[in-house]
C-alpha cells in the first residue's frame, strides 16, 4: 500500500468514527387539536412520547385557538418556562433528561395536557405524578404516564 493509499485510508476511517459518533437528533411533532382520533376534545396528539436529550418537539396549532406552554413545576431542574404564541407553532428543544409537561393554557382545565419524556429514569416522575390539577388534566396526564410505562 503506498503512502497516499495508507493516508486515504486513515481519513476515511477517521471520518467514518465521526459519523457513528454523532446522533441524529429527532424532531417528534404534536398536533394541537378541537378534536382528537378518539373523539376527545382539547388534545394533544399524540399526548405522550418519548425522546432523546437533544431531540425537538415542535407543537402544530391545527385548529385555532390552541398554545403549548411548558407548566413551571413540572419541568426538570433548571429547565427555563416556555409559553409560545396562540395559534403558532412552538418548537421545544429538549436539553435534559426528565418529564416535561405542557399544556394548552386555556384549555388546561379542560385536560389538554402533553406529556414529554426523556430519559429512561426521569428524576421529576414523582413530582409529575403527584401534582395537583383539575380531574380532567390529571385523569389524562395519569393515562399518558401509564402510556408511556410509568
Amino acid at each position: 500500500m503506498t503512502s497516499f493509499n495508507r493516508s486515504l485510508a486513515a481519513t476515511a476511517l477517521v471520518f467514518a468514527a465521526l459519523i457513528a459518533g454523532t446522533a441524529q437528533a429527532a424532531e417528534h411533532e404534536i398536533k394541537m387539536l378541537n378534536k382528537g382520533a378518539d373523539g376527545e376534545a382539547m388534545v394533544f396528539e399524540p399526548a405522550a412520547v418519548k425522546v432523546a436529550v437533544g431531540d425537538t418537539v415542535k407543537f402544530v396549532p391545527v385548529d385555532k385557538g390552541h398554545d403549548a406552554a411548558t407548566v413551571k413545576e413540572l419541568l426538570p431542574e433548571g429547565v427555563e418556562e416556555t409559553k409560545g404564541k396562540m395559534n403558532q407553532e412552538l418548537v421545544l428543544k429538549i436539553d435534559k433528561e426528565g418529564a416535561y409537561v405542557i399544556k394548552c393554557t386555556p384549555h388546561w382545565g379542560m385536560g389538554m395536557v402533553a406529556l414529554i419524556v426523556a430519559g429512561e429514569k426521569p428524576a421529576n416522575i414523582e413530582t409529575v405524578k403527584a401534582a395537583k390539577m383539575a380531574k380532567k388534566t390529571r385523569d389524562r396526564l395519569d393515562a399518558e404516564l401509564k402510556t408511556l410505562g410509568f
